[in-house]
């Protein structure tokens, strides 16, 4: 969609390091770690050169931030781009397909994006689908759990001799999933029905234990490295299922819980111990 209408500058980008300003008088400590920067990038024009900021009403943060966003613009304490909600409904039910479906077309009309132009971005991401990532002999680490602020945790992996598999919350926030379908007559409700049938995401409705077996499975892991922040409140329900599935793999596995978003509690050093041993 943002293809479409030329306006796709990528996932907003933030400082995960930089210590809270004005954000922590503003969010309550169990927002996700990502939306502290990001408002305080925000409240200090950091997004000025951007028309709008796209929100998900899929995740609990984003949808959140996007409220409080609106609400500080409207009280003057803060200034920037537009915010605008990507309001998708994901229970598996025909009313909110159409909920979806409809909110998808007002903001297409929002943005003034022609059915030709968006046909033409679902071809042209599709084709795109395709592009695998480059060989690699090292055998895999499957990192899954919360996706790290960036490539830091991907880094200590690599420098074991492993091969990191998994996203960061820029390439979650960015990923496009299955293809959505070409030449239907309606390329909006393509992408509604895309949308309202994806499993993934913290509101997507798929077996944890299926998703983290497939993981394994399609990455041909060696180990893997389940990692979720303190923040993460919401999957943590899934863990007793998840190692139970891990033991049912008989892959090594290193559970990390209730961590340091950063990596300043020692869980690089934790994750480099444990790989070390496999290669031994």
């Amino acid at each position: 969609m943002l293809i479409a209408s030329g306006r796709d500058a990528g996932p907003v980008r933030f400082d995960p390091d930089r210590a809270p300003g004005r954000a922590a008088d503003w969010l309550e400590s169990k927002f996700a770690p990502w939306a502290m920067p990001v408002l305080d990038a925000w409240a200090e024009g950091a997004y000025d050169g951007l028309e709008a900021v796209l929100f998900s009403r899929s995740d609990d943060t984003s949808q959140r931030l996007y409220y409080y966003l609106c609400e500080l613009q409207r009280l003057g304490r803060i200034a920037g781009p537009e915010p605008l909600l990507l309001d998708s409904a994901r229970i598996p039910r025909p009313a909110s397909l159409a909920r979806t479906v409809e909110r998808l077309r007002v903001l297409v009309q929002r943005l003034g994006i022609a059915d030709a132009a968006l046909e033409a971005a679902i071809a042209r991401t599709n084709a795109e689908r395709g592009a695998g990532p480059a060989a690699d002999d090292r055998p895999a680490c499957l990192l899954t759990g919360t996706a790290p602020p960036d490539g830091r945790l991907h880094a200590v992996i690599a420098d074991a001799g492993f091969r990191p598999v998994g996203q960061t919350l820029a390439e979650a926030w960015c990923d496009r999933g299955a293809p959505v379908a070409e030449g239907s007559g309606d390329p909006v409700a393509a992408l509604g029905r895309w949308m309202h049938e994806r499993p993934d995401g913290p509101r997507g409705f798929r077996d944890p234990v299926a998703s983290l077996a497939a993981g394994i499975a399609q990455a041909q892991a060696r180990a893997v490295v389940l990692w979720r922040v303190e923040e993460d409140e919401a999957q943590c329900w899934h863990l007793p299922q998840e190692r139970a599935a891990l033991a049912q793999a008989g892959v090594p596995a290193l559970v990390l819980t209730r961590r340091d978003w950063r990596g300043r509690d020692g869980a690089g050093a934790e994750i480099a111990g444990f790989l070390q041993g496999i290669a031994a």
